[in-house]
């Protein structure tokens, strides 16, 4: 049997934490993981239960033409990116996706991948699937001669909620072509940014000139519908590199299921569900930041997505210890590389109730 060299799952490691949050009398409230809890929107469920429910068929890979056409259009409005929808294909949500991406590009023992210095802990997986090294960078000048397959964006951000500007996407791109490396922008928080923060996709003409070449965007429906548990994600981006994924789903059947196809569609067809979600994490940050401060903790980029990224000046597993203690369960900077051992995430993702009842026991901590 062959044994690939993996870390142990980080979140198992939070059970004591865990268990003292649950003894708190008034409950746990739990910010440890970016899962949603509000309601699937309408027209979400009456699609996975339309007439998609009934075709007793292999659904394709690709999927419809009508699911890449609405998702090309999710992308030209809210974006402002223009895809073919041929070069689309609906995914079996994004962590699959950012597992296995390295492996299905192609990189191997001697290529390297570079992920965020912090970083959602399955973008190192992937390149240990694969083989290959990995580097936590966010400067391409400090790479030097290594030869990158692979090069991770992610903004949002998760863990650190930070926006990177197009500028900076845009050296990362241009880098990357110069060395014929792929850029795989994880932009499952994009839907989440204000206005003002001026997110952007990597495929926009003000980061790649216009030009798809090489690069790769990867969205989820997970975090901007409630759809987590549909696993509904796909990928877009250069016209010859989804075609190489695609055909290499085709032969391993990584197809997503006909009926959450036709969530996809719906969910990508309505923008109104997005905004009003997105209002709603809003006004939860503005809640659990100005608690957070209160409780004398610093908070750092955390401009947009579902997190915020804090610190009290300590390791932060005394900070997850002492936060469990009054019923409040934060997930440890660590779990997102070296560079957040004195951090924690806080998740926006708990009910309106959850959150006043974290805000009001934050202060004691």
């Amino acid at each position: 049997m062959v044994k690939i060299d993996l870390p142990d799952f980080p979140w198992d490691s939070l059970a004591e934490d865990t268990k003292l949050a649950k003894a708190h009398p008034g409950g746990i409230v739990d910010l440890s993981v970016g899962t949603p809890v509000d309601p699937v929107p309408g027209v979400v469920r009456a699609a996975l239960t339309g007439p998609a429910a009934d075709v007793p068929g292999y659904p394709t890979t690709h999927g419809p033409d009508s699911l890449r056409e609405a998702i090309a259009g999710a992308m030209a409005r809210r974006f402002g990116v223009t895809v073919d929808p041929v070069a689309v294909v609906p995914t079996i949500g994004l962590k699959e996706t950012v597992a296995w991406l390295p492996t299905m590009l192609g990189a191997g023992a001697g290529d390297t991948v570079v992920i965020p210095e912090l970083a959602y802990p399955t973008y190192e997986v992937g390149a240990r699937l694969a083989g290959a090294d990995f580097v936590r960078s966010d400067s391409t000048i400090a790479l030097g001669p290594r030869r990158v397959a692979l090069v991770w964006l992610n903004s949002p951000s998760n863990p650190t909620g930070r926006v990177l500007p197009a500028e900076h996407m845009r050296k990362v791109v241009e880098w990357a072509r110069e060395r014929g490396a792929v850029v795989a922008s994880d932009e499952c928080y994009l839907s989440l940014a204000p206005t003002e923060q001026r997110a952007v996709s990597v495929l926009h003409p003000d980061v790649c000139g216009g030009s798809h070449e090489g690069l790769l965007a990867l969205h989820s429906m997970s975090k901007t519908s409630n759809m987590a548990g549909y696993r509904a994600s796909f990928v877009t981006g250069d016209p010859a590199l989804v075609a190489s994924l695609l055909e290499l789903r085709k032969h391993i059947g990584m197809m997503v299921p006909r009926p959450v196809q036709a969530a996809l569609a719906a969910a990508t067809s309505d923008d109104a569900h997005v905004t009003a979600q997105a209002e709603i994490y809003v006004r939860r940050r503005a809640t659990l930041r100005a608690a957070v401060e209160a409780a004398g903790m610093r908070v750092d980029h955390s401009e947009a997505g579902l997190y915020l990224w804090a610190t009290a000046g300590e390791d932060s597993r005394l900070t997850v210890h002492r936060l469990a203690k009054q019923g409040v369960l934060v997930a440890p900077g660590e779990f997102y590389g070296p560079a957040g051992t004195q951090h924690v995430r806080v998740a926006l993702t708990a009910s309106d109730e959850r959150i006043a009842a974290a805000a009001e026991r934050l202060p004691a901590a």
